[in-house]
């Protein structure tokens, strides 16, 4: 039997992403989200409106997209209710917001170059995805609190024990990303049933371990 809750939050469950892009004066942002997907070469990002990332992407036209593995919650964790935008809405007041300069001392990460985009990578996240901005638009209604951004992967960055050897692609029983769900941090990486659209695309995949 199904009921009719009226969901409030519909975050079924999306990887963490820790965007990194710059300033205005030239210094580091860095800042945790769970609204974005993937789909080739490109990624939709959801973000608030009136946000400090929001403003650096749409000013500069860059990012990177890092995403940090399970074991990196705590780090996550640590930017949470921070913002870099020295002007806070009243609403983010509300929920806590305080006004955080050095958003990578505070979580513990470390500052890495990109290769083709100014802002940096985070040395610590498995996967680094160095963006520019295609497209954005208002989403969410009249208020305008959020902003879709269509960015391209530019240049592509995964950790080699994460690569199936031999090919061009990620093994998703070596990678455990973290994952939120209705604002909880999830993860553990356990391979739990074969895919079939795994099989139907002929992505290389290693084999299942075997029954005990």
């Amino acid at each position: 039997m199904h009921v009719v809750p009226g969901l409030k939050v519909l975050y079924f469950g999306t990887p963490v992403v820790l965007i990194s892009s710059r300033n205005d004066d030239g210094t580091a942002n860095l800042a945790p989200m769970s609204s974005a997907w993937w789909l080739n070469q490109s990624c939709v990002l959801g973000l608030g409106s009136s946000s400090q990332t929001t403003a650096n992407l749409l000013r500069e036209g860059e990012c990177v997209l890092n995403l940090p593995s399970s074991s990196m919650a705590g780090a996550v964790d640590r930017l949470a209710l921070t913002t870099r935008r020295p002007v806070i809405p009243e609403y983010k007041l509300r929920q806590g917001y305080r006004y955080e300069e050095e958003k990578f001392a505070l979580a513990g990460l470390t500052e890495q170059a990109s290769e083709v985009v100014a802002p940096p990578r985070v040395a610590e996240c498995p996967v680094q995805m160095e963006c520019r901005v295609v497209a954005h638009h208002p989403v969410g209604g009249a208020d305008g609190r959020a902003t879709a951004f269509e960015v391209e992967v530019v240049r592509a960055h995964v950790e080699e024990r994460l690569v199936i050897p031999g090919t061009h692609y990620v093994d998703p029983v070596g990678w455990d990303p973290l994952i939120m769900k209705f604002c909880e941090f999830f993860g553990g990486g356990a391979h739990v049933h074969p895919s079939r659209l795994a099989e139907g695309w002929r992505m290389p995949h290693p084999p299942l371990p075997a029954a005990v």
